[in-house]
């Protein structure tokens, strides 16, 4: 599986600007959020009292009157690519809708929608290291964590505020990344959360439970905003603590995941992974905090682009494969798995199993029968028309299934 020839990517970097340029940004990130707002409300208006369709070309020619009011124009005094890229982005989000791929666009909030302006080529200059945004005279002080790859040049900049303060911009830049040196190593991974990951080798890399670790510190955070006068100052700088400690757990996370992610990339040639379903998962109000803390989401992503980048092959096996309850050994199917039960033994082989590195290597089992032969290891499945419950059907006897081991 070779590298893609050329992939878009974005370096993230943060900077400083002065109070001039936060200024000049703070207007255009408001700008951006009300051009957004008005565009929205006026196609949703057009739909519902004459259902008609209002596209970009209608809205962008809106934006010039609304430019020509005495209410709107400020919108005149920042650049106008932003202004146009967020129009662009609403009808992004509702061809999105359109294809049943995502929720119909809300509105921007002021305190609770992440602050952002996209610029395009013709909205910045950007050379040797300096960038310089339309509107500004002198470039940003940006902290170059790591060099653009060489004779690459940004499509486009973001420019973003968190909610803790923190500026960041990013550069998108056309790339191609030279693949990681071939392997012969193949790894079956089961996500989990007393351990974050276990691999089929036996290895198991422990959950750093981010989001627990600042939990206290979150929680008397939270208490001391919630006592605030709404609309102080005093209630400003709380709900800044608040947002840092979000911030620091934010980015803990994401740098552990990035080097696990990055490290299992680097030395296996094929990465078997479970599909699973968070979005149902998270409904158990006992383990969804454990679970949004873990990430695995975000694991996937990042398992998923960076294999995509260097060459590798990652694997998907179906949800209802029975990992957990297949004994790697024989092939022995058990009949039930509790949550408690972290190790067990197969009442056919004897064999003795950790339950998420047995898990870890029927996945990797799975994965590579799927890989060589295309053979299906999803379970069969059909609903009684009288309980309305799913049924299992195997295609080998229930009390064995035949997984091939290579």
């Amino acid at each position: 599986m070779g590298a893609t020839s050329s992939v878009k990517r974005a370096f993230r970097y943060r900077f400083y600007p002065t109070d001039t340029q936060a200024g000049e940004l703070s207007r255009t990130f408001g700008c951006v959020r009300k051009v957004y707002n008005l565009a929205l409300a006026a196609r949703t208006e057009a739909w519902s009292t004459r259902q008609e369709r209002v596209g970009y070309a209608q809205t962008s020619a809106m934006l010039t009157a609304w430019k020509k009011t005495e209410e709107l124009a400020y919108l005149g005094d920042v650049s106008c690519v932003p202004l146009q890229q967020t129009l662009r982005h609403l009808q992004a989000a509702f061809v999105g809708f359109w294809g049943k791929r995502a929720k119909y666009p809300r509105f921007k909030s002021k305190r609770k929608s992440r602050a952002s302006a996209e610029y395009t080529r013709s909205a910045f200059r950007y050379a040797e290291g300096r960038l310089v945004l339309a509107k500004m005279a002198e470039p940003l002080d940006i902290v170059w964590s790591r060099s653009l790859p060489t004779g690459v040049e940004p499509s486009t900049v973001t420019v973003s505020r968190d909610s803790c303060g923190r500026w960041f911009v990013s550069l998108l830049c056309e790339d191609s990344p030279a693949p990681m040196p071939a392997t012969s190593t193949s790894v079956g991974i089961d996500a989990g959360l007393s351990a974050l990951v276990t691999l089929s080798t036996g290895e198991k890399i422990a959950n750093p439970k981010c989001e627990r670790k600042d939990r206290e510190r979150l929680a008397r955070a939270q208490r001391m905003l919630s006592r605030k006068e709404r609309g102080s100052k005093n209630r400003a700088k709380a709900r800044t603590r608040v947002a840092r400690i979000h911030a620091r757990i934010a980015d803990r996370r994401r740098d552990h995941l990035h080097k696990l992610t990055t490290r299992l990339v680097r030395e296996n040639q094929t990465l078997v992974i479970e599909d699973l379903a968070v979005r149902n998962m998270v409904k158990n109000h006992r383990l969804a905090r454990a679970i949004s803390d873990a990430a695995w989401c975000e694991l996937r992503q990042m398992l998923e682009y960076k294999a995509a980048w260097y060459g590798r092959e990652l694997i998907t096996v179906d949800r209802w494969f029975p990992s957990t309850h297949l004994c790697s050994a024989c092939g022995a199917l058990a009949d039930k798995m509790p949550l408690n039960v972290r190790e067990w033994t197969c009442q056919n082989c004897g064999t003795a199993h950790d339950r998420d590195g047995n898990a870890a290597v029927n996945l990797l089992a799975a994965g590579l029968a799927v890989a060589a032969c295309g053979a299906d290891v999803r379970p069969q499945r059909e609903f009684s028309s009288r309980s309305g419950r799913s049924v299992v059907k195997q295609e080998t006897p229930p009390e064995r299934v035949e997984v091939p081991s290579g």
